[in-house]
């Protein structure tokens, strides 16, 4: 896992990639490698890299890796990088060292775009052609790592991280206002925006190239949309996989390493299954978990999941250690915003980083987490609850409309403690009602239309429907005739890639640590859409395949428990420790100040989340974590300016 960075073509190629480089050190403090090669015509390519030595620790592994007229930046891990290897020495590759980076340079010397299909990992990679003059950008299928990019001309700089974007062009990145606003409805930014504007994150799944004679082409290798209608007509077929026999295997293989292996362990299903089968190929494995004041833990109605992390690492023989999460991280949030590149407002991203700074303190440098499986096999409660609503529909609309008077009069918390089922209660029935794509995105997003409107400058109106427009757009862009695969489509396309993977990604590496993902690999996210909904939901069951397969690993107390939470005792700390921040933010902030938000939307938030009747922590959280992000972004010193 490393940084990667470049240009093409741009003015002052070597100083800009050495800036590039710099900023990403981070992300590789174990090594750095520059790369300089005219291009043909004119101009330059310039390569950086900044390693974190995973496999083939030695100076065969450096990058940028240059062999017989190819150079490669490559950051990511290639899981099938010994099967590919055996194959290109059978047709007399000769290898230096054990590094996959030098797999994927030999891969791409032989078969260029045709090996992509075949990678099996997480990656993000330049690889220039020196006798072409042609450089190629590549994101793998899941769109596990990151890979911006800004054109100008014919000239092109890229980087593992916007931040370093930034950086390079002096400051002079406009603030997208339609990619804030998309932030707002889902609290981060979806992969198809980019809070600048100038720049783009390249899609999974996807290639782009930079001609010699100055055409850019781009390409599409893997397409989820694809991989799950493909994986309907198998099911249609019987041909019906076996999951458990899978997700061992990806297991197996995600813990290839030259260095100490740990896991995340929430002692939640996911994590749990994970650390079980991990335990079984490296004995006495380490794992790290977290745990909240019990005053925090208390007041959020949080389920204790402590005890059952404790009781897994004692089971299969676990090195468990214990993080606690108390409020002095809020001082991390500046920090956070910076490291996270775009204002992503789920807390579970300070969690990664506690627990990948811990981690990394102990020698530790890979962690294995459990991150995708409730969006591959339906695991989160809208899933549910969506299903739900549809049966909820049939009944009378007076008994209907009585249930939700009744329901929006009781209070989400008093003053000592948080009622958590009225929250699920509130949230049920702000979508129960509304058609299968807006009651699957209301379920999720943090406003409805009219909310959202209200909150943000008028002028942004026409932005709001885009905005929507999209989601209905990738979430109908589909041929399965399953709701739930629908939902987890969905899901794995916009919800995945946009937070989860990416404050993964930049939480882990703000701590030089990498975080391997075995529940998002190719092959489980084939055989994950041959399992029809009834088969992901049974009954009030979410995930039931899944839970079939770990059962045969853990015990059912395990298996069967209650979905608990990888987030944050959210509104203990709003109304408590962050409250003079908020007040702050609302009636001075630059967001308030320059218009883009609404100083009475704000308020009258406060005004009811204050009085316990809504539920609004999660979205003032995400208030301030935009703030401090735009602050950044938009000061002298913040590495660009407002549009």
């Amino acid at each position: 896992m490393c940084g990667i960075a470049g240009t093409y073509r741009w003015p002052d190629g070597k100083a800009v990639t050495d800036r590039l480089t710099d900023i990403l050190a981070h992300r590789g403090p174990d090594g750095a490698g520059r790369y300089r090669h005219s291009v043909t015509g004119d101009g330059e390519v310039h390569l950086g890299h900044r390693r974190l030595s995973i496999i083939d620790l030695s100076e065969t592994g450096a990058q940028p890796m240059v062999s017989d007229g190819l150079a490669l930046t490559y950051n990511g891990e290639l899981y099938n990088a010994p099967e590919l290897r055996a194959e290109l020495a059978a047709s007399g590759v000769r290898f230096r060292g054990t590094s996959d980076t030098e797999v994927l340079l030999e891969a791409w010397r032989r078969w260029g775009t045709e090996c992509l299909p075949r990678l099996r990992g997480m990656f993000a990679f330049g690889v220039f052609d020196e006798r072409t003059g042609d450089l190629t950008l590549v994101r793998d299928q899941l769109g596990i790592k990151p890979l911006f990019f800004l054109r100008r001309g014919e000239g092109l700089v890229f980087a593992s991280e916007l931040k370093a974007l930034a950086t390079a062009t002096g400051g002079a990145l406009d603030v997208d206002p339609a990619a804030l606003v998309a932030s707002l409805l889902y609290y981060w930014v979806p992969d198809s925006r980019c809070a600048y504007r100038e720049a783009e994150k390249l899609p999974p799944g996807s290639w782009l190239t930079c001609r010699a004679d100055g055409r850019v082409e781009r390409g599409r290798f893997w397409h989820l949309r694809d991989v799950a209608a493909e994986g309907q007509e198998r099911a249609r077929a019987g041909e019906i996989p076996d999951l458990a026999a899978i997700i061992e295997g990806s297991t197996r293989q995600h813990l290839l390493s030259d260095v100490p292996v740990a896991t995340f362990l929430s002692g939640g299903l996911d994590s749990s299954y994970l650390t079980a089968l991990a335990a079984r190929d490296r004995p006495g494995i380490s794992a790290y978990t977290i745990g909240f004041r019990a005053e925090d833990a208390k007041f959020e109605a949080m389920p204790d999941d402590l005890r059952y992390a404790r009781q897994v690492a004692e089971r299969f023989g676990v090195d468990l250690h214990e993080i606690e999460i108390a409020p002095n991280v809020l001082d991390l949030l500046p920090e956070m915003t910076y490291h996270l590149d775009e204002p992503i407002g789920d807390p579970a991203a300070i969690n990664t980083y506690l627990i990948c700074s811990a981690a990394r303190e102990a020698g530790v440098k890979v962690m294995l987490s459990g991150m995708g499986a409730d969006e591959l096999f339906a695991g989160y409660r809208k899933h549910l609850a969506n299903l739900l609503a549809l049966r909820y529909q049939r009944v009378p609309g007076p008994l209907r409309r009585g249930v939700s008077a009744a329901v929006d009069r009781l209070p989400v918390a008093s003053a000592t403690r948080g009622y958590r089922s009225v929250r699920f209660a509130k949230r049920f029935l702000s979508f129960a009602d509304l058609p299968e794509e807006t009651a699957f995105r209301r379920s999720y997003t943090m406003y409805d239309q009219d909310e959202l409107l209200a909150l943000v400058n008028p002028d942004l109106a026409g932005t709001v429907d885009d905005v929507l427009t999209e989601h209905a757009d990738v979430y109908e862009d589909n041929a399965l005739d399953d709701f739930v695969n629908r939902m987890c489509l969905g899901d794995a396309r916009m919800f995945l890639p946009g937070l989860n993977l990416t404050y993964t990604d930049r939480s882990s590496m703000a701590a030089s640590t990498e975080v391997r993902v075995p529940y998002v690999d190719v092959e489980v996210v084939k055989a994950a859409f041959t399992f029809p909904g009834e088969r992901k939901i049974a009954g009030r069951q979410g995930k039931a395949v899944l839970k079939e397969a770990a059962a045969t690993v853990l015990p059912d107390e395990i298996v069967y428990r209650p979905k608990g939470l990888f987030s944050a005792p959210l509104r203990a700390w709003m109304s408590r420790d962050l409250a003079p921040l908020v007040r702050e933010v609302i009636n001075d902030g630059v967001l308030v100040n320059s218009g883009f938000l609404r100083r009475d939307a704000l308020a009258r938030m406060v005004a009811e989340d204050a009085s316990g009747q809504r539920d609004f922590s999660k979205h003032l959280w995400h208030v301030l974590t935009l703030e401090y992000w735009y602050r950044g972004a938009t000061s002298g010193s913040g590495r660009s300016r407002a549009a």
